[in-house]
């Protein structure tokens, strides 16, 4: 495929990526983003590296990012080994052909976001310089994972405030976002201008999108017992994606797009892939197919 055309791919788990990109690759993903959830644990990241990297070129493919997502501003509980899976993704993330690695910012526990800017600034501080001297960029997910401006669990980077704070906090080019228009909207905020404001800070895309009930919304309010919004794979939700990929080749974005999978209430279970394969075609439709050299 040419250099310049948006590689459309999926997330993987990082501790499956070697048993699943074999049998998904043939479906016609270009790039596959692996995850974990907390820890690293005991994976050898060095040789899942080369393998899944050697996997995902046996089909034109690309290992596009590698992240882990838990609290590493706290280390609490689960979270203990978070801030060590960051500095070993980011020391390994060559092995994998990948030059972003990506997760959550973390919080304090239950505090406002400012009050979480001190500690992101001493751990991501620090991580920013690691990463930069290995050629490595880090985006943080724009996911609020249920927490809110004055309280949370997992993530402050959810919020273009909380990113103002953030960034002028670490000032650093190799910080940034993995943004999707999904998180957004769930708070009701529409994510176009969003992405035109912020574009130069998106290292990374997740392919999730979202379907707002405004009629609910109008009669029954966010705090209702209704749902108001549901988490959609690209495709099925209310974001046209000719958009987002014009704003983001109209910026030079180098990136992918990765759909995440496994949210969509209605492609899901036995129709999970059939929903991903969906929003793979109806994405490679938006970008405007597969690349058709010009006459000479």
């Amino acid at each position: 495929m040419a250099s310049n055309l948006l590689r459309i791919g999926t997330l993987v788990g990082g501790g499956d990526a070697v048993r699943v990109i074999p049998q998904i690759a043939p479906h016609g993903f270009e790039s596959f983003a692996l995850t974990f959830w907390q820890t690293t644990g005991d994976i050898d990241l060095a040789e899942t590296g080369r393998r899944a990297k050697a996997l995902a070129e046996e089909h034109g493919a690309i290992i596009s990012s590698v992240g882990v997502f838990g609290n590493p501003l706290t280390g609490a509980g689960d979270n203990a080994d978070t801030l060590a899976s960051w500095e070993r993704l980011i020391d390994n993330a060559h092995h994998f052909g990948a030059d972003i690695v990506n997760g959550f910012t973390g919080r304090l526990t239950g505090r406002p976001i400012d009050e979480s800017i001190p500690k992101f600034k001493e751990v991501f501080g620090e991580l920013a310089r690691r990463a930069e001297d290995r050629g490595v960029r880090i985006a943080f997910e724009n996911c609020d994972m249920g927490g809110t401006w004055a309280t949370g669990d997992w993530n402050i980077a959810h919020n273009p405030t909380a990113w103002e704070l953030m960034f002028d906090a670490v000032p650093s080019d190799n910080l940034g976002l993995e943004w999707e228009p999904c998180h957004q909207m769930v708070s009701l905020i529409d994510p176009i201008p969003q992405l035109r404001k912020w574009v130069g800070k998106v290292f990374h895309v997740h392919g999730k999108d979202a379907t707002i009930a405004w009629d609910v919304v109008k009669e029954y309010g966010v705090h209702g017992p209704k749902p108001y919004v549901w988490h959609r794979t690209p495709g099925f939700g209310d974001t046209n994606w000719s958009d987002i990929i014009t704003i983001l080749r109209q910026a030079g974005y180098q990136g992918t797009i990765d759909i995440e999978g496994w949210h969509d209430p209605v492609y899901r279970d036995e129709l999970e892939m059939t929903g991903q394969v969906h929003a793979l075609n109806y994405l490679k439709r938006c970008r405007g197919g597969d690349f058709v050299p010009n006459p000479i």
